[in-house]
């Protein structure tokens, strides 16, 4: 649904519209002094119409790009991050009980072990 120009615009519009404007610069498209310019107008907007004008000869936003699918939060999933959570708790239990600190390369240990596959999966 596009916004009326008229409508007025709040602080998290101010912020997108900064960071779509840090882009463009980031870009190469905006000189320091147009992108200090630029920034000042937006700070001071108070309509949509006045965030459009600072973008008018600038490419337009890209379509929101789909974000990659959430994955599926899994009973499996969830017990791990529990244990996980659990693990540092442990190795300080055993630590007490048998005076050894080798418990405590169980954390590093665990995480390789319960996430380790999960990467790129996220």
């Amino acid at each position: 649904m596009d916004e009326l120009p008229d409508t007025r615009i709040g602080t998290a519009e101010r912020e997108h519209a900064m960071r779509r404007l840090s882009d463009n610069f980031a870009a190469g498209r905006l000189s320091v002094a147009e992108f200090d310019e630029r920034s000042a107008v937006i700070a001071a907007a108070v309509t949509r119409a006045d965030v459009d004008r600072v973008f008018a000869d600038l490419p337009p936003e890209p379509a929101a790009v789909a974000a990659p699918a959430e994955r599926k939060s899994r009973p499996f999933d969830e017990w791990l991050d529990r244990a996980m959570a659990a693990i540092p708790i442990v190795a300080l239990i055993l630590f007490f009980v048998t005076g050894s600190w080798l418990w405590f390369l169980a954390i590093p240990l665990a995480g390789a072990l319960f996430f380790g596959t999960r990467h790129g999966k996220h």
